[in-house]
């Protein structure tokens, strides 16, 4: 049986030894700019958007919902009637103060930008079915 200091000093460690930010997130979750990251995250998206939903609203509450466990927010959603697509810029992790070179952060800062040039969206495909259900497919791209 382990001793609580052992499983203190094998924490969550990167490959030189130190302490890694992102160890309350499974595989590093938050790092963005980790392309297997975003692919794990689209893979579970495509699950979310395989599920079929009375009230599409409900959708966007649940895919908001999921997304912000990793600190990834994005802006209101407007869905039409009909169903279509849209494109949302996304933000995670609020940033202020001043860069490593003593820049000041910019107030409008997404949190993405500065590790990923021109930063991530969200693109939601909202189709409606004949029987009046809804499917929304999301991907990070």
């Amino acid at each position: 049986m382990k001793r609580f200091n052992q499983y203190i000093s094998e924490g969550a460690k990167t490959t030189d030894g130190q302490v890694n930010a992102d160890s309350d997130f499974s595989y590093g979750m938050g790092n963005l700019a980790n392309p297997e990251v975003i692919e794990r995250i689209n893979a579970f998206l495509g699950v979310m958007g395989s599920m079929e939903h009375l009230v599409a609203e409900h959708a966007i509450s649940k895919l908001r919902e999921r997304l912000s466990r990793l600190h990834i927010s994005f802006g209101d959603v407007d869905l039409s009637e009909d169903g279509g697509k849209m494109s949302l810029p996304l933000s995670q992790y609020a940033r202020s103060g001043k860069e490593e070179n003593g820049d000041d952060i910019s107030a409008d800062d997404d949190g993405i930008s500065h590790k990923i040039e021109g930063g991530l969206s969200l693109q939601i495909d909202h189709v409606k079915t004949e029987s009046g259900t809804h499917f929304i497919k999301a991907k990070i791209v």
